[in-house]
């Protein structure tokens, strides 16, 4: 199972390739009519694709002109074929009604992100009176994918979030594109598997149900080879492992998310101190970095190690360009250029993402802080962390770093009347961040997370540590035990991953959805889908998953890819609505 191959099968199948020139060379212009082609793209599948093509693909195969379908001052160019990639919805039907009405292009290739309504299809029949529809195809491309293994939504508060009036409500319109992006996935992947969820969670239970009358709605669709033991989506609920989100990262790719932002594949350096003009945005993918791709889930102390080592190759390719003494060397510096070129923006990139994440780690002591957040959630110094934990309010430090450290200790210790044994001193802590002047909001969302995500509404013990999953053990034979302080944690997902290939996830925690079919085997392919997002951790987890165990195929998706500000984002926005 793997998201890249699997889109950019469809992004192949939409361009049809008919390049005018090879593959590794530059794509001729060609002005014949006929030939030159433009895409519209709405804006969700702007996003889609940007994160799986490139401008030279398109190039390569004849589109020199990208532009929106909801541009209503588009110029009419009738010599050039159309290429339509939009989602189904109802407004883009009107759209696609209205442009068909009037035709600004010769001809049009209808492509839509998942499944089309038969009355929108007619629809678009009708309109189409001038003939210029040459075909209208189905794709399942209805999901971001960020990772080969891992898929997201950017459902983000306050524009998109999926609660509604009460933590066990869903917002309507999130909840019918989580349905279908999760849909569109399983078809895209060619499963039909066995649904499962969170026994306490209403949220990944109704999402279950949706999604298991999709797939019996669509039952042709779905008429896949069988397995020999089948597949399982396992729908989890944020609210039971609030921690992973919380804890300070400490690989590449998820630093960068936790401190900078990662969207749409892009990222926004204009924060940071005397940054070149051209680094103040840049592309971080790893299907299009070879050095991202084999670095990001790296931790921090060795990424330095391996930056200095790209630096190293770039700088001795540099010495070998620079010995030009005859014709012969000049042509083949001029071939080569372009690689050389690219190699510089690279490494200019990284460093200047490794310089700041470095910086971050120095002036907000997070090293320091790293330690207390990991000896909170997987040691039991209560006494000792609390006394930390007061000194830190103390100190000239950003407020969600305040916020993060009293909430992993709220989660933990929840409030005096709870039935832990340790003293809990949380009504104190909240008061601390008043007198820190803590920003009013995020304390909001800090009660609001503690309700959300407390004691009383996890459905499982995140904090054990006497049992074969205790916190220095990992759950898959070939993942790396702790590596150091900062890593100690163990994420619910990978005690959860773990019971269910072995057998042992329990069906009263974890049942079968009713009338999707149940199964004791093991599964040999899970897709698991969390409510209320997922993190560059655990996509990490399963990365590592996959690599070690064969015949293991875990793929991981979300209704956003959260870091700490994010999920403290939908936490505060739904603190006026609860």
């Amino acid at each position: 199972m793997d998201l890249w191959k699997a889109s950019q099968t469809y992004v192949q199948k939409i361009l049809d390739s008919k390049p005018s020139a090879s593959a590794n060379a530059p794509a001729v212009y060609d002005s014949t009519p006929g030939k030159m082609r433009i895409l519209l793209l709405d804006e969700e599948t702007t996003a889609i694709l940007s994160m799986i093509s490139t401008q030279s693909l398109l190039l390569q195969n004849e589109v020199y002109l990208i532009d929106r379908l909801d541009n209503l001052n588009r110029e009419r160019m009738r010599h050039l074929k159309c290429l339509v990639l939009v989602r189904p919805t109802s407004d883009n039907v009107q759209l696609l009604v209205n442009e068909l009405h009037d035709p600004n292009y010769g001809e049009y290739e209808l492509y839509f992100s998942n499944v089309i309504k038969k009355s929108s299809l007619e629809r678009i029949a009708e309109a189409d009176d001038y003939e210029v529809v040459k075909s209208v195809v189905e794709l399942f491309l209805d999901y971001l994918v960020i990772n080969k293994e891992l898929f997201g939504l950017n459902l983000f508060s306050p524009k998109h979030c999926i609660f509604g009036d009460a933590p066990e409500s869903w917002n309507t319109g999130p909840f019918i594109r989580s349905v279908e992006a999760l849909t569109s996935a399983l078809l895209s992947l060619k499963k039909k598997p066995l649904i499962r969820y969170e026994a306490n969670s209403a949220l990944a239970k109704s999402m279950a149900i949706e999604t298991l009358y999709n797939i019996q709605q669509d039952a042709s669709l779905f008429e896949f080879r069988q397995m020999d033991t089948p597949p399982v989506l396992l729908i989890l609920d944020r609210k039971n492992d609030p921690i992973t989100p919380l804890l300070t990262p400490w690989t590449y790719q998820a630093m960068v998310h936790e401190f900078l932002g990662i969207r749409n594949g892009r990222v926004d350096l204009s924060s940071v101190p005397d940054v070149r003009v051209d680094m103040k945005e840049i592309v971080l993918t790893p299907d299009q970095d070879p050095f991202y791709a084999d670095s990001m889930f790296m931790n921090f102390g060795d990424l330095g190690a391996s930056i200095k080592e790209y630096v190293d190759k770039y700088q001795s390719r540099t010495k070998s360009n620079m010995n030009i003494d005859s014709i012969a060397d000049m042509k083949r510096f001029v071939e080569e250029y372009p690689e050389f070129r690219k190699l510089s923006g690279n490494v200019t990139k990284h460093v200047t993402l490794v310089s700041e994440l470095s910086r971050r780690v120095s002036t907000d002591t997070l090293l320091e802080i790293g330690e207390l957040e990991q000896s909170l959630v997987c040691s039991d110094n209560h006494n000792q962390d609390l006394r930390q934990l007061r000194q830190y309010l103390t100190q000239n430090l950003p407020d969600d770093v305040k916020i993060r450290l009293v909430a992993l200790y709220g989660l933990r210790y929840g409030y005096p009347d709870s039935s832990n044994s340790n003293p809990s001193a949380l009504p104190l802590l909240i008061d601390a961040l008043a007198v820190a002047r803590v920003a009013p909001a995020r304390v909001h969302a800090l009660n609001t997370l503690l309700r959300y995500a407390g004691i009383s509404e996890r459905q499982e013990d995140l904090f054990r540590t006497d049992s074969l999953f205790s916190r220095a053990q990992s759950g898959f034979k070939g993942l790396q035990g702790v590596e150091n302080v900062y890593t100690q944690h163990v994420t619910l997902l990978e005690r959860t991953l773990a019971s269910i290939v072995k057998g042992r996830l329990r069906d009263n925690l974890y049942p079968f959805i009713e009338g999707g079919g149940s199964s004791r085997d093991r599964p040999s392919d899970i897709i698991v889908f969390f409510v209320g997002g997922v993190t560059y951790e655990e996509a990490k987890l399963v990365a590592q998953i996959n690599a070690s165990t064969p015949g293991l195929r875990i793929v991981l998706g979300g209704t956003a890819v959260h870091n700490s500000k994010s999920f403290l984002d939908d936490m505060e926005y739904v603190s006026s609505k609860w």
